[in-house]
């Protein structure tokens, strides 16, 4: 029994990978969502967008998940952003300064548009 389902979905969109993200990110299951955006960047070259749009909930272990993924994707030379923040989720990222080290973008295909056009 789960208590906070989170489901992550992977597409490729015009040469991007687009993980989206939904439910919540927590300490019960931040270590699992990382382990698993870790397995699908893993293999990829391909830009990565994370889309937050469904995201309900992210704690410090949450935020920690994706600073960890953005570093390991730097070290690939490969481009990252975030897109699709609901207000509340905007407001965690910036005050957490992250609006600063990681893109954050409005919608995914402007996200997308962003990443793939040189």
């Amino acid at each position: 029994m789960q208590k906070n389902p989170l489901e992550l979905q992977t597409d490729q969109i015009e040469g991007a990978l687009v993980i989206s993200v939904n439910g919540r990110i927590d300490g019960l299951n931040a270590q699992e969502f990382h382990d698993n955006l870790d397995k699908e960047i893993v293999g990829s070259e391909n830009p990565v967008v994370l889309d937050l749009e469904k995201l309900s909930y992210i704690s410090s272990a949450g935020l920690r998940s994706i600073l960890l993924i953005a570093k390991t994707l730097k070290g690939k030379n490969t481009r990252f952003m975030l897109c699709s923040l609901s207000d509340p989720i905007k407001e965690i990222f910036e005050i957490a300064g992250f609006d600063k080290i990681i893109d954050v973008i409005k919608s995914r295909s402007d996200a997308i548009a962003t990443i793939t056009g040189d």
